[in-house]
């Protein structure tokens, strides 16, 4: 991946155990992982790579967002995979979710979708 002055280059999260991180966003996601030691995991496949580092996820925060062609499909995979849909919004060109992965992360899934005139 080419990097790029000022743009969003890494992604890092927080989890105390990384073994249901890495159970759920493999099966919800696809994505893959790297250990590096017993405090740092790094992941591919996300469009931005990213890690996470031992430790209590923020309360707040950026909010990361992840895009689905098929956003029904996406909230099944998270469902199924430990993680819990805490919001579900729809906005013109689109509809998201969040969700609370099984650490405490939270993360967002959206969709486009055509704008009804």
């Amino acid at each position: 991946m080419s990097r790029t002055t000022n743009h969003i280059d890494y992604i890092e999260f927080a989890a105390p155990d990384f073994a249901p991180v890495k159970a759920f966003y493999s099966a919800a996601f696809g994505w893959t992982f790297q250990d590096w030691g017993d405090d740092y995991i790094s992941f591919e496949g996300a469009g931005r790579d990213g890690g996470f580092r031992k430790g209590e996820p923020a309360s707040s925060g950026a909010l990361v967002v992840l895009y689905a062609e098929d956003i029904d499909d996406a909230s099944r995979r998270v469902i199924d995979g430990g993680g819990e849909i805490i919001e579900r919004h729809e906005f013109p060109g689109g509809k998201r979710f969040h969700f609370r992965d099984p650490v405490g992360n939270i993360l967002a899934v959206w969709t486009s979708m055509p704008i009804e005139e």
